[in-house]
């Protein structure tokens, strides 16, 4: 057998190659003390340190800010990074999520976690999303859909490289199918609620599979009268109603909300209403009117997209925290979340105790939450657990 070409070489700062052998895949481009001479898009490169001593191996991202991320520790000659290289990903991948076997609907592949960089696939039926943020998954994702499309037996596969990430990468937004033909509107459950997902043309990858858990979780937890704001396709809402005598959703999204009430309809929940109108100015006015609610949740998009915009972000989260405890019943419960990466789980849990405390309202905390089993955070890398969830009584 030949041995493999000679791969082009990335020369990190010392700084850098502390951060990488200390388990963060990432290496920002400031911490690249020689680039990699490479001719195309998706390289994959051989990563040294000053003195030239071996890393590992990564793909190169020629524009982006984040110049390198780390595939594997191990050299070209022990480990090779080819065809065969991410099916063996992508197979562990989907072993890691084998009890998860009885859902229809799940995250397959979870991008740094998965030590796939870059490369996210959810699942919702007989179809499969696939969104790529980095440059070296972009460049194969032709591959990676057949590849997924062996493994799963999927009928579509659907590119949904249209979030903001791309362009944080230097990467065009699209969004298009790479596998089957015709409509790409499967079902899926989140228990026992049935729900319909258009793959090329709702929000996110179609649904928001990492709050699953969580939604089945708050179900469990509701009583009485419900408040779900931001509910999109009423993943919440849907839950609450199960031990809920009623359920209000809010969601300004035209579409969504009117996909939220169609789901409700089809699952023979007549307590949920939804409210077609922005969530906030929904709060402000229940607050102004003394409306009080046994279960209120809070599920709002990423509001500190950048480092820059947290401080903003989180007077926008405090407001509606604020405005949340005072529409509580005593006893009542909150289920309040973020998905803001920028905004660690402390941070988050320190926003929420002070609008508790402007509010006069002491709370229990109940339950810190996150993402589900097939949303893993990888160790060294805390951008990945991006999703807190913080169940809270409000006495």
């Amino acid at each position: 057998m030949a041995p493999p070409a000679a791969l082009p070489v990335a020369r990190t700062t010392p700084k850098g190659a502390k951060s990488l052998r200390q388990g963060n895949p990432w290496l920002y481009r400031t911490e690249l003390a020689a680039p990699p001479d490479v001719k195309g898009p998706g390289a994959v490169v051989l990563v040294v340190d000053s003195q030239g001593n071996p890393i590992g191996q990564a793909l190169y991202a020629r524009r982006s800010p984040l110049a390198l991320r780390l595939l594997t520790r191990k050299g070209p000659a022990e480990e090779p990074v080819n065809d065969a290289f991410f099916r063996r990903r992508l197979e562990a991948a989907l072993a890691r999520r084998s009890m998860l076997s009885h859902r229809d609907g799940l995250r397959l592949v979870h991008g740094e976690a998965d030590l796939l960089p870059g490369l996210f696939v959810d699942r919702y039926g007989s179809g499969l999303t696939l969104q790529t943020l980095s440059e070296g998954m972009d460049a194969r994702k032709e591959s990676l859909a057949k590849v997924l499309v062996e493994l799963t037996g999927a009928t579509h596969v659907v590119c949904r490289d249209d979030a903001s990430g791309r362009d944080f990468e230097g990467l065009p937004r699209e969004s298009r199918l790479l596998h089957g033909q015709g409509d790409a509107r499967f079902t899926y459950h989140e228990g026992e609620n049935r729900f319909e997902v258009d793959l090329l043309g709702d929000m996110k990858t179609g649904a928001f599979l990492d709050q699953v858990d969580n939604h089945l979780r708050a179900g469990e937890l509701a009583r009485g009268e419900s408040l779900d704001l931001f509910s999109y396709h009423g993943g919440f809402a849907l839950a609450l109603s199960r031990n809920s005598t009623s359920v209000v959703a809010v969601e300004q999204d035209e579409k969504a909300a009117a996909r939220a009430q169609e789901n409700a309809r089809v699952n023979g929940r007549d307590n949920v209403r939804v409210e077609h109108a922005n969530a906030f100015d929904v709060l402000r006015r229940f607050d102004t009117e003394g409306r009080r609610f046994d279960t209120i949740v809070l599920d709002p998009p990423g509001l500190a997209k950048r480092r820059e915009g947290l401080a903003t972000a989180l007077r926008a989260y405090h407001e509606i925290n604020l405005r949340a405890f005072r529409c509580l019943k005593p006893n009542g419960l909150l289920v309040t979340c973020s998905c803001s990466g920028k905004l660690d789980r402390a941070g988050f849990e320190e926003m929420v105790l002070a609008a508790a405390m402007d509010a006069k309202r002491p709370v229990q905390i109940l339950e810190r939450r996150g993402a589900g089993l097939d949303h893993p955070v990888l160790g060294g890398l805390l951008e990945t657990e991006y999703l807190k969830a913080l169940y809270v009584r409000a006495l």
